[in-house]
């Protein structure tokens, strides 16, 4: 994901919205490292950038307007992302295109939500979050950037553009639930200057962010945690024009290297070896004992197949924490493995080269045979020389 200054969250201060898709915590030891949940939910939904302008569709069966109980006709009904599953109609005109708030802005909304049946779930009479950074359902996300100013809109989401397979605890939605959702566009300003914001302020903000990827990564949607976590990391590391004690690098340094593990961990499961590599090696730049890094560090080099230095890597983060099971199962498995393989390339270079132990038997016999000729040779010249030498002394005898 590429991030800018314009798609940071909302002010820090105004009302905290807990919009969390689940009540459900599964974080592991410290709270950083995480469990892999069901793999049922979809694991590709469209980018916030697919929020086109829409267009209008008929729908096979009328919706029912919240407020009037009436149908409503169909053709004001407009189909956001042409699928059919997330569709919004205007019940009070806004103040017109102009008006319409754009991706970084904060905005603030009066939310009503409900089922498709009409029950009431929750209303927020002012609910505030930043445009496009994924800090509310998608369905809001993706609504919200084609309403103006003043616009009241009565949304049809369907359960992928909400709280999807999973549900949630808070607000209280069940498992694959369509949602009906009444919203009106109250105001919409510039995001803060990240350099003016007081250190406290960059702390809890990149905290809120990385609680949001949190929950992403809970829900398995990985894409979506990395660019919480993204957004989190660009918080901590922007330039201040505030004064910052020690006490308070060292806060935003610890929201750093939790992100940076926590992307570590998401980017592992997205397959992106190189990039979760590259997010380790910057939390021990920062903590070279990390336990979490060293440990997913050693297991993208495993994947990688680079067996000898995955053990050493996790040998060293054994010897600082001997106890830890996980390190203890993970480092098991790979001596194993990287005994395989040894035994694989050793059989492999043996039927490369041939039969050692038997061309080692045959050179031998050779050189037997070779020594054996030799030595006959050397004594049948020795005794005919001998022999010559004899019979010359004869004939010089004889002579004289």
């Amino acid at each position: 994901c590429h991030f800018n200054q314009g798609c940071l969250c909302a002010v820090v201060g105004t009302k905290k919205t807990d919009l969390n898709f689940s009540g459900k915590a599964s974080l592991l030891d410290s709270g950083e490292d995480f469990e892999m949940l069901d793999d049922d939910i979809d694991d590709n939904p469209p980018p916030l950038e697919d929020a086109g302008g829409g267009k209008k569709t008929k729908t096979e069966e009328p919706a029912e307007d919240q407020n009037t109980g009436t149908l409503a006709p169909l053709d004001e009904w407009m189909d956001m992302l042409g699928n059919g599953q997330l569709k919004k109609k205007v019940l009070q005109a806004g103040h017109g295109p102009d008006s319409r708030p754009t991706k970084g802005q904060n905005v603030k909304i009066h939310l009503k939500t409900s089922l498709a049946d009409g029950t009431l779930i929750e209303e927020q009479p002012e609910l505030s979050f930043t445009l496009g950074d994924g800090d509310v359902i998608q369905a809001l996300d993706l609504t919200v950037q084609l309403m103006e100013m003043r616009e009241k809109a009565l949304v049809q989401a369907n359960a992928k553009y909400a709280y999807g397979a999973l549900g949630s605890l808070a607000p209280d939605v069940p498992p694959n639930a369509e949602l009906a959702l009444e919203v009106q566009l109250l105001d919409a300003t510039e995001a803060p200057d990240l350099e003016l914001l007081s250190p406290q302020e960059r702390i809890a903000l990149a905290g809120q962010k990385r609680e949001r990827g949190n929950v992403y990564y809970q829900r398995a949607d990985y894409a979506f945690a990395v660019n919480s976590y993204g957004i989190a990391l660009q918080v901590t590391e922007s330039s201040s024009k505030v004064d910052i004690s020690p006490e308070e690098e060292e806060e935003l340094m610890d929201v750093k290297v939790k992100c940076l593990n926590n992307m570590a961990a998401a980017q592992l499961k997205l397959d992106h070896y190189e990039a979760a590599l590259r997010s380790c090696v910057s939390v021990l730049a920062h903590q070279p004992d990390n336990i979490k890094a060293l440990f997913r560090k050693g297991k993208v080099l495993a994947l990688q197949g680079e067996y000898a230095e995955a053990i050493k890597i996790l040998k060293r983060a054994l010897k600082l924490e001997p106890s830890n099971k996980t390190i203890h199962a993970e480092l098991s498995k790979l001596v194993k493995k990287h005994s395989e393989q040894k035994g694989a390339e050793q059989a492999m270079y043996k039927k490369m080269l041939g039969n050692p132990a038997s061309g080692s038997s045959g050179m031998q016999k050779h050189q037997a045979r070779s020594s054996w000729v030799v030595s006959w040779k050397w004594l049948f010249g020795a005794t005919a020389v001998a022999i010559g030498g004899v019979a010359l002394s004869v004939v010089i005898a004889a002579r004289n």
